[in-house]
């Protein structure tokens, strides 16, 4: 039923209709959005890391300009280059005071030292001490000092590693800028330079390039150390992850690359300062549930309202199609009262539209098929009382002419008592049979008349002649046409029982079930031929019994003809041969007749 609605068929479209476009729309908004978004994200961040990588340069210059001022002072430079001549009190007031200078120049310097190359000497100079001569020179920071001297801007940056002043409770985390100071215009090494500065300034510059837990914010020197992390997660004693490899391993300064290791999966971004500023790398990690976090909402947002649209929609899909399919539901329940044979509907008018049309149009035609039935009704009614009559006329004279010649045989024989049985059943026949009044009787009635018929031939033959009933005395009270037995019985008298070589036998039976009565006529004459029974089978199959020749008597084709006037195509007639000989004409009649 579902399948066949209009109603629901017209929902199902409306809703694919909607629900369809709507949800790919969604789908390529919600991708189209993300992707809109992730890029414009990556572009913010690679822009955040450009205004991060410019400030810490420009921190990172600054502090390295501390340290090309020395060659602005002459004093200086010759005590460099002649330390012999620390007794010079001038030079050695020039040292402190560059020295003071530089250490104070910024608030987060915490330490200078100055390393002669020529002889074992070291100046140093804290914000808690003055300025220390020492003879004696550590070995401490050699390592880095060679590799300031073989930069190519002479300057080296030392990662965050921890001092412990004397006076400090706890080692506190600085970076040492190294620069070697060269005798211009030759190569030759005067003495190395190294400022201890806190790394507070590039930890505030660094939190203003990342936001809270979402993101990951590195910065990396050009050997692959720590200078600043944004998670408190260490990696001592592990080897260095893959990422911060492919970082210090590519040969840009700058890009983004879509990384997943571990439990991070995003994008990576980096930057690279200068290699005058240290060389370090800026690495900035965002995992795609942050890139994709605003796409989610904008999304939530969509469905959200897109559900609420779509609650709408559906209202009026059912709105409209109850509308339109409610006045054909109206116009089929009239329908199936019309089908039913209730020709008397009345309704009112179901709407303005092609719909309302339709009603008006059908209640026209119905109105029109009462006056035709007015009519022909009656007209056809007339004419089938009349063909019955006409029918039953046809078989009276037959069946007239064998009764007499058999009374007319027993008179020879002078059969007085005979032949008064003979007229009395006679006269019953002739009256049953001749009276037009009635048309349809019970089977009792009509198997009395035909046993009459059968005992007036048994009167003829004698002992050449037997008949039998099978029948269910439940069937008596079925109603049948009147005069269907008898001729199908006389058919055999005229073609079966004369070339018979034996006895003859006629056989009745008659049962039912709970909508049809079955009649089964059988004799054992010569049968007919099997050519000329499927003719006559295809006769029957297309209504044309009767209609060319002789056929087989006009004895079959009243009854065939008047079994289709009362049931139409709901009752047949079959014949059959008999494989010991003779015939089987059987008849299946419903109980209800056509037209009541």
């Amino acid at each position: 039923m579902f399948k066949k609605s209009i109603r629901n068929k017209l929902i199902v479209l409306l809703m694919v209709a909607t629900i369809v476009p709507f949800g790919v729309s969604i789908v390529i908004t919600y991708y189209h959005t993300a992707e809109s978004l992730k890029d414009q994200a990556i572009k913010e961040n690679s822009n955040l890391l450009y205004q991060g990588k410019v400030n810490l340069e420009s921190y990172i210059n600054e502090l390295d300009g501390l340290t090309l001022s020395l060659y602005n002072n002459p004093g200086l430079i010759n005590f460099l280059k002649d330390p012999q001549k620390e007794n010079n009190y001038q030079a050695v007031e020039a040292v402190r005071n560059v020295i003071s200078t530089i250490l104070y120049a910024e608030e987060n310097i915490k330490r200078v030292n100055i390393a002669v190359a020529k002889e074992d000497r070291l100046i140093t100079a804290s914000r808690r001490s003055t300025v220390i001569f020492s003879k004696k020179l550590t070995n401490a920071n050699q390592e880095f000092y060679v590799k300031a001297k073989e930069s190519p801007s002479n300057m080296y940056l030392e990662p965050i590693h921890k001092i412990k002043e004397p006076e400090d409770k706890k080692p506190k985390n600085v970076i040492t800028l190294h620069r070697s100071l060269i005798n211009i215009p030759s190569v030759d090494v005067l003495a190395y330079i190294s400022l201890e500065f806190s790394s507070d300034q590039i930890t505030n510059i660094s939190r203003n390039l990342y936001s809270g837990d979402n993101e990951e914010f590195y910065i990396i020197s050009p050997e692959g150390d720590l200078i600043y992390r944004s998670t408190d997660e260490t990696d001592e004693g592990t080897k260095t992850p893959d990422w911060i490899n492919w970082v210090i391993s590519t040969n840009k300064e700058y890009g983004t690359v879509e990384w997943k290791e571990g439990s991070f999966n995003g994008v990576m971004i980096f930057d690279k300062l200068s290699q005058n500023s240290g060389g370090w790398y800026l690495v900035k990690r965002v995992p795609y549930t942050t890139l994709y976090e605003s796409a989610f909402s904008v999304a939530k947002i969509n469905i959200m309202f897109g559900v609420i649209g779509l609650i709408l929609v559906i209202l009026a899909t059912l709105f409209i199609s109850v509308r339109i399919t409610s006045p054909i539901r109206i116009l089929l329940k009239y329908i199936d009262q019309v089908e039913k044979g209730n020709l008397n509907v009345r309704f009112q008018s179901i709407g303005n539209d092609e719909i309302g049309y339709l009603g008006d149009r059908f209640k026209q035609m119905i109105d029109k098929i009462n006056d035709l039935i007015n009519r022909e009704y009656k007209l056809q009614l007339e004419n089938k009382t009349n063909q019955l009559k006409v029918l039953q006329s046809q078989v009276n004279p037959h069946f007239l002419y064998n009764a007499l010649q058999s009374i007319g045989t027993a008179a020879l024989k002078n059969q007085g008592p005979q032949i008064y049985s003979s007229v009395t059943r006679l006269s019953k026949i002739m009256r049953y049979s001749m009276n037009m009044e009635e048309d349809i009787v019970p089977l009792q009635r009509e198997i009395e008349h035909t046993k009459a018929y059968l005992l007036l031939q048994k009167e003829r033959f004698g002992d050449q002649l037997q008949f039998s009933f099978q029948l269910d005395e439940e069937a008596f009270g079925f109603q049948v046409p009147k005069m269907i037995l008898q001729p199908i019985v006389e058919n055999y008298f005229k073609h079966g029982f004369d070339a018979r070589e034996k006895t003859g036998k006629v056989s009745i039976t008659c049962r039912q079930d709970e909508f049809y009565l079955d009649i089964l006529i059988e004799d054992n004459g010569t049968g007919v031929s099997e050519g000329r029974l499927e003719e006559i089978r295809l006769d029957l199959m297309n209504d044309r019994i009767g209609q060319k020749g002789e056929l087989t008597n006009i004895g079959l084709k009243n009854v065939y003809t008047r079994l289709k006037l009362y049931y139409g195509n709901r009752a047949y007639l079959q014949l059959k041969n008999l494989e010991r000989g003779g015939l089987l004409v059987s008849i299946k009649l419903p109980k209800r007749m056509e037209g009541g």
